[in-house]
Order: C-alpha cells, then structure tokens, then sequence
C-alpha cells in the first residue's frame, strides 16, 4: 500500500501541469447519480478556468435531470493511447447551476469568462452562440486526483 501511495504522488500532475492539460482537452465523461442510485455518464464538451470546470448541458437531458435532485457529480478527462502515454483528473464535488437554463444569451456576469473560454475553443469565435438548448454547470471541485504515466521511470 505504501509504495502505491509513493508511485501516486510521483505521477500526479502539478498544478500547472493540470491546468495545462484540462485547457487543451476537449471532451469530458461525467458520472451523475439516478434517484435509484445507478450511475450514469455521458460526454460533453468543457472549459477550466483554473478553479473550476465549466460544463454546456443539454437541460432537458438525463444528465440535468439527475443533478437537479442529486448535485453530486465526478467528470474524468484523460488523454494517452499506450500505457506509457496515459495521464488525466478526476474531479469530484457538486455542480451548480449559473444563469438561466436553458441559456439565452441573456446578460450574466458570472458567465463572461467561461463564455468566451468556450467560444474560442470550441467555434473559433471571441462570442458564444446560444441555441437555446443547453445550460451551465460549475464544479468547482472538492476533490481531484491526477495522473501522468510518462511521469513512470522506464
């Protein structure tokens, strides 16, 4: 047990390294919890602000449904095809609904940032377009655990 926990602080990211990563990745899986306590996850396209991770919800979709009765969630990004190559976060805590839902366009200060964060990387543009479909969530996480597998001595 105790060389695992050595081996897992070798290989966690540091914070820069995580910040690094989670902005130049594009999809995430986030595991929700039923009313009958299964799981479920499901991908969706994200931004990281460097405290939070801002996720664009469909809000009539399974995903919103559960977290409007369950707040709890955990969303895993991870990148890496050979062994060697494997690194990613999990991050875990509560989502938190911001602004209206669905979304509109209608002014929300709080969203300015993740916004344009998401417009750039996602459409190229500097402004977000709105379908009025989807919603945002915030979690800003309790918990996260990193790995990076290259970090592993050959």
């Amino acid at each position: 047990m105790a060389d695992t926990q050595r081996r897992g602080r070798r290989i966690m990211m540091t914070q820069g390294e995580l910040d690094d990563f989670l902005a130049a990745q594009r999809t995430c899986r986030v595991a929700t919890v039923g009313g009958d306590g299964a799981p479920h996850i499901g991908a969706l396209w994200f931004v990281w602000d460097g405290t939070a991770l801002w996720l664009y919800s469909i809000t009539r979709s399974k995903r919103w449904a559960q977290l409007r009765k369950d707040p709890r969630i955990a969303v895993v990004v991870d990148d890496g095809h050979a062994y060697g190559e494997l690194r990613g976060a999990e991050l875990a805590g509560r989502a938190e609904f911001i602004g209206e839902a669905p979304h509109t366009g209608e002014p929300c200060p709080e969203l300015d940032a993740p916004e344009r964060l998401f417009a750039e990387k996602y459409f190229g543009m500097s402004t977000m377009p709105h379908d009025g479909r989807h919603a945002w969530l915030r979690l800003t996480p309790e918990s996260v655990a990193s790995w990076d597998f290259r970090k592993i001595p050959g």
